[in-house]
């Protein structure tokens, strides 16, 4: 129904990966492989730390809540895009548009602070080894989680609400979820200030935890320069590498698609780019933060021999 030059919106259609469509069935088995596997890994390492009590530890701590973010995180997202590959009419509605982008941001920011967080984690153990279990204490590794859930609610709260209390003129999302740029537009009259208040945020959500994480690793890495064991400077840099690689890419990507006016945007490029960080990086992190970690592999071991003898 038009209204004043624009639409009363009950829904919205999804085109995802229309471009492809003679790959579907092929994307849908990738992407179903890939979502599977990276639920079975996160969830096997949330139940690995928390039966092990030698990892109760401010770094498990924190993995344990970077592995329930990559699920729900995923989960907001895959289920109904692979849904819309079998289906011809690929829906969503007003509503349910409007809840996978405030969940998509509150997991996806939540995430960003999270990964600051476990950045400063490491910075304390490598640089301040001696004072480390007094100021990582649990008090404040709830405070820095509780934080990270905080910034996300409102990320995701201001960016939901501004962007579906504006007028669409338009129902064809060219993308495979909602996501804000695509949104944007669908949006009637002068998208100017909206563009303006994506960045503005992003700057804040993205770019402010991101020189967190290098600050912290400017300083890792002087520190690590300076141990006299080759072998501990490998060790400690081969685990903050790997945390590196991980946090450039989720933070390179997400910068990319939110750090730039509308007129830049390419559907094509731009689903790639979001496949990165929605797909890509959660499959990742379990292997590169916990599974390649001796401890959580000696956990592992551990575990699978009770299993055994039970």
């Amino acid at each position: 129904m038009l209204l004043e030059n624009h639409t009363v919106v009950s829904g919205f259609i999804l085109l995802g990966f229309s471009e492809f469509h003679d790959l579907h069935l092929l994307l849908f088995a990738v992407l179903l492989s890939l979502y599977i596997l990276t639920l079975m890994a996160n969830t096997l390492i949330i139940m690995i730390i928390n039966s092990d009590h030698t990892l109760q530890t401010p770094m498990y701590f924190f993995l344990t809540h970077l592995s329930c973010l990559e699920v729900c995180y995923m989960s907001v997202i895959i289920p109904k895009m692979l849904e819309n590959m079998l289906v011809e009419k690929m829906g969503i509605s007003f509503v349910g548009c409007a809840m996978q982008m405030f969940f998509f941001l509150f997991f996806g920011v939540a995430e960003c602070f999270l990964l600051a967080a476990m950045a400063f984690d490491r910075y304390m153990a490598i640089c301040n080894p001696l004072c480390y279990m007094v100021i990582m204490s649990s008090s404040v590794c709830g405070k820095l989680v509780v934080g990270s859930y905080a910034c996300g609610t409102i990320v995701g709260l201001v960016h939901t609400i501004i962007t579906f209390s504006s007028p669409f003129c338009g129902l064809l999302i060219n993308h495979f979820f909602c996501e804000i740029q695509p949104l944007l537009e669908l949006l009637c009259g002068d998208t100017f200030l909206n563009e303006v208040q994506v960045i503005v945020v992003a700057v804040f959500a993205i770019m402010v935890p991101f020189l967190l994480v290098i600050l912290s690793y400017v300083c890792i890495l002087s520190t690590i320069l300076k141990m006299p064991s080759a072998e501990g400077r490998l060790k400690a840099f081969s685990t903050c590498s790997s945390h590196l690689v991980v946090v450039t890419l989720f933070y390179g990507s997400a910068s990319f698609m939110y750090l730039r006016p509308k007129s830049t945007y390419s559907p094509p490029v731009d689903k790639l780019f979001s496949l990165s960080y929605t797909i890509v990086t959660p499959f990742l992190n379990p292997m590169i933060y916990s599974l390649r970690n001796e401890e959580v592999k000696g956990a592992i071991r551990k575990l699978w021999r009770k299993m055994l003898d039970a």
